[in-house]
């Protein structure tokens, strides 16, 4: 027969168990990374990004994963709207949001919705990308100097 005693420690045990679990869980949730090596950046594509702005419709949005260890980063991007076919696409910095910068990563062509990269960074590069001082932007014959851009940010 159990004791009072020997139940409370059973309950206790399962309730650690169970918390272990849920925060041990946590790390797998859709849209983190589950690894600590890992950094989640994203960005929204819009034309009042531009430096300067244009009045495009196109929109759209860059998801990335920076792998600490090796500086490999990963982007997966989807527009829509613009006003003809996309004629390059590129990672641009050092920048703050407002300010232009050069081209840091092209991406490779054709540039189609939806599309997926990766390339190693130097550790000064990743070290810009995790500081919010890149941007991605895509262009178009309509709007050479580039159609939609959003600054890369670190998701929490």
């Amino acid at each position: 027969m159990t004791t009072r005693r020997q139940a409370t420690r059973l309950c206790l045990a399962a309730l650690a168990v169970a918390a272990t679990a849920a925060i041990t869980g946590c790390g797998m949730m859709p849209g983190k990374p589950s690894s600590s090596n890992l950094i989640a950046l994203s960005t929204q594509l819009r034309a009042a990004n531009e430096v300067p702005p244009n009045a495009s419709q196109g929109s759209g949005s860059v998801d990335a994963v920076l792998n600490k260890d090796s500086n490999l980063l990963r982007w997966k991007v989807n527009f829509t709207g613009l006003s003809g076919p996309a004629t390059a696409a590129h990672f641009h910095g050092p920048a703050a949001v407002g300010a232009n910068a050069g081209v840091v990563l092209p991406w490779p062509g054709p540039v189609t919705s939806p599309m997926e990269g990766s390339a190693t960074l130097t550790p000064a590069q990743a070290a810009d990308l995790v500081a919010g001082r890149w941007y991605a932007n895509i262009h178009t014959a309509a709007n050479p100097g580039g159609e939609v851009r959003g600054q890369m940010t670190v998701r929490n």
